[in-house]
């Protein structure tokens, strides 16, 4: 089964729909603030940003603000039920800088040396992404000074180790439990 079939899949967007309340929940919020972990990425005003994993949205609006009309944020899941709920707020926000893609992060379609910054926020570790064909594909895609921005839940001390060990990222630093690396 493909990616596509699996994101269409009723079985499995059931199965995360519970997942989603969690996600876009007023605890999560109030224990986790999107803003200063987007901060954490340095994400910058006009910048082209592509968030892997979007989810319910929790992250989306957040970092829309954060790039300002003149970025761009491309926001990808692979589920059509979480990419349906992203799209209704994107639009009740009246967001013109957001673009909501349903596609797998391993073949995400875009451009070569397209995005400024990939945030990969709580989407590793997942079976479904191993990094072995991530990681390629995401240094495809990042200009040549882009940056990925990495927060992970659970925390996997081997997945940062991996990052580096790929040889197409740089570490720069961790802020507020985002890890941050420049494309090689």
């Amino acid at each position: 089964m493909n990616t596509e079939d699996l994101g269409n899949s009723k079985i499995l967007n059931l199965l995360f729909k519970p997942a989603g309340v969690i996600m876009g929940s007023r605890l999560r919020r109030w224990l986790m603030n999107p803003m200063k972990t987007l901060r954490s990425a340095d994400i910058q005003p006009g910048q082209t940003v592509l968030e892997v994993g979007c989810g319910t949205g929790f992250f989306t609006i957040p970092a829309a603000k954060l790039i300002g009309d003149e970025g761009c944020l491309v926001a990808m899941d692979a589920l059509s039920d979480f990419i349906k709920q992203v799209s209704k707020k994107v639009l009740s926000a009246d967001l013109k800088n957001v673009r909501v893609v349903k596609r797998d992060a391993l073949n995400t379609g875009l451009g070569v040396a397209s995005i400024d910054t990939a945030l990969l926020f709580g989407v590793l570790p997942w079976p479904a992404l191993p990094l072995n064909l991530l990681l390629p594909e995401m240094h495809r895609v990042l200009k040549p000074e882009g940056r990925l921005a990495v927060w992970m839940f659970p925390v996997s001390g081997w997945v940062p180790k991996s990052i580096i060990r790929s040889g197409l990222f740089t570490y720069i630093r961790k802020q507020n439990g985002v890890y941050n690396y420049r494309r090689c």
